[in-house]
């Protein structure tokens, strides 16, 4: 996701990799939108989730489509897919949490590409570990209605963390990395409550927007 045009500059991109299942989310940033930049963003990506990664999917942009990358998944035994052309509900989950993630958190504003390295600083230290074990998501049940079709709903009963619902998986110790334990991971999210993650992610997001804005008012 782009993160703004001042004039003829191009902004910042948000990478943004979401779990279909659990809904754990991975943001990068990065520079510019090319195969140098994402090849390094697509490894740290796959490195953050605490489990294995068997399939991968991605729109259909040619920084994603392309022997390198093919080359990454084949190697580590993932599945790659895309998503078609015009058929935007292909990566709903993540379009979904562009706008109530990774929008709600940057906004519009034009951010300078020279920013890229700091702003990847901030998701990987405040932003995903507050997403994937501080903030609930909604998670549906699908029901039959008197006719047979089936809807979703979603209860607040049904709502958990990502790692809650990762932990809630039948056999779930199956699916983490062999270097991963689940009493590693309780020890990370046991570290603060859900409501220090949030303050400390805002705090952090506050004194990264000053540094970024105070300096290109300053330049400009």
């Amino acid at each position: 996701m782009h993160q703004g045009d001042l004039g003829k500059t191009k902004g910042v991109y948000h990478i943004n990799a979401v779990d279909e299942v659990t809904q754990f989310e991975v943001v990068c940033t990065v520079e510019k939108i090319s195969e140098h930049f994402l090849l390094p963003a697509l490894k740290e990506i796959l490195e953050s989730f605490p489990f294995k990664v068997l399939g991968f999917h991605s729109d259909n942009g040619s920084e994603y489509i392309n022997h390198r990358v093919a080359e990454l998944l084949d190697k580590l035994l993932i599945d790659f897919t895309k998503s078609r052309s015009r058929h935007s509900n292909d990566n709903a989950l993540a379009e979904s949490k562009n706008g109530s993630v990774v929008r709600k958190i940057f906004g519009y504003a034009h951010i300078p590409q020279k920013w890229a390295k700091e702003l990847n600083e901030f998701n990987h230290q405040f932003l995903n570990p507050h997403l994937n074990y501080h903030r609930p998501c909604f998670f549906p049940e699908i029901k039959a209605d008197k006719k047979g079709k089936q809807k979703k709903h979603y209860p607040y009963k049904s709502m958990m963390t990502p790692y809650d619902k990762l932990k809630s998986l039948s056999n779930a110790q199956d699916y983490l990395k062999p270097e991963v334990t689940f009493k590693d991971l309780d020890e990370f999210a046991m570290k603060m409550s859900d409501n220090q993650s949030a303050e400390i992610l805002n705090t952090e997001r506050a004194k990264l927007f000053g540094l970024i804005f105070e300096r290109s008012v300053t330049s400009a």
